[in-house]
């Protein structure tokens, strides 16, 4: 947004107004993972760590632990034999796979509200996040040099910024005058406060730039893909059949999707390519809701 116009939102939205100047005085409550969850982090962070203490680590939390055996067992990493214990599931995984698989379990939690408005904008956020997510796996199996596990971390949280603005309005209802108010501010928000959360969360510095750039449909930095331009793709892939579609560019106008699958993408190929993996965007999606 422009200065001149960034100005006069500020001034013709009061919600924004209020919640901008909330995010310059640090008074915008960012959302924090749970404890175990950083606890795991940690422990498969740690050098010296093997899977049997780390598995100790991770079943402080039966739900957990129990999510990591249902995903090791599933389609999406099934092997010869049923896994039982969560040290097989976390051999099975990997342990970059877990922590990531992990940390997305505990993304769902900061999607919360009080107010009914705000509650329905949380869950229609939850949902496009973890649609996106799934999407992103997809094209990671697709596309050489990508991790589908981090893949679906980059999809949950490339709108996470929008969460303190709902939880801000949430709070403060009143300041709400019509909802376009609202949607003004999480579109002029989500990236600074996104950027704000992964540092907080000490994320990647990729991670920092998948939330700013999330919706720069345009963005050419480079020539190889990274995790922004899968986001990108998936985005648009997930506004197919939706209002939304008609006010972002065709798919194969942007850079992004040209340099997916080594430059094989085109617009059938990649909407075969998820017709064909339905099943396994639901399965995704269905292990993010749990």
């Amino acid at each position: 947004m422009a200065p001149e116009a960034a100005s006069s939102a500020l001034c013709e939205n009061r919600f924004l107004r209020h919640c901008h100047q909330a995010l310059r005085e640090n008074r915008l409550v960012l959302p924090t993972i749970p404890d175990i969850s950083l606890k795991i982090r940690r422990a498969i962070n740690d050098p010296k760590a093997n899977n049997s203490k780390i598995a100790k680590v991770v079943q402080i939390d039966p739900v957990i632990t129990a999510r990591l055996i249902q995903i090791a067992n599933s389609p999406l990493y099934r092997g010869r034999r049923r896994i039982e214990s969560c040290p097989e599931a976390l051999t099975r995984l990997g342990l970059k796979a877990a922590q990531h698989l992990i940390t997305s379990f505990a993304l769902k939690m900061v999607f919360k509200a009080k107010t009914r408005l705000i509650h329905k904008y949380m869950q229609e956020l939850w949902q496009h996040s973890s649609y996106v997510a799934a999407i992103c796996a997809v094209l990671a199996h697709k596309t050489p040099g990508f991790d589908p596990d981090r893949a679906i971390l980059a999809g949950l949280v490339h709108d996470i910024g929008a969460v303190p603005v709902l939880t801000f309005a949430d709070a403060h209802i009143d300041l709400i005058d019509q909802v376009q108010n609202l949607t003004q501010a999480v579109a002029k928000l989500r990236g600074p406060v996104g950027v704000a959360i992964m540092r907080a969360w000490h994320f990647p510095e990729d991670f920092e730039t998948v939330v700013w750039e999330a919706e720069n449909w345009f963005r050419n930095q480079s020539q190889e893909p990274d995790y922004v331009d899968l986001v990108l793709v998936a985005q648009l892939h997930s506004f197919i059949g939706t209002p939304k579609i008609h006010d972002c560019p065709r798919l194969d106008q942007i850079p992004a999707y040209r340099k997916l699958l080594a430059g094989r993408l085109d617009a059938n190929t990649s909407l075969n390519i998820l017709e064909a993996a339905k099943e396994e965007i639901w399965q995704i999606q269905n292990l993010l809701a749990a």
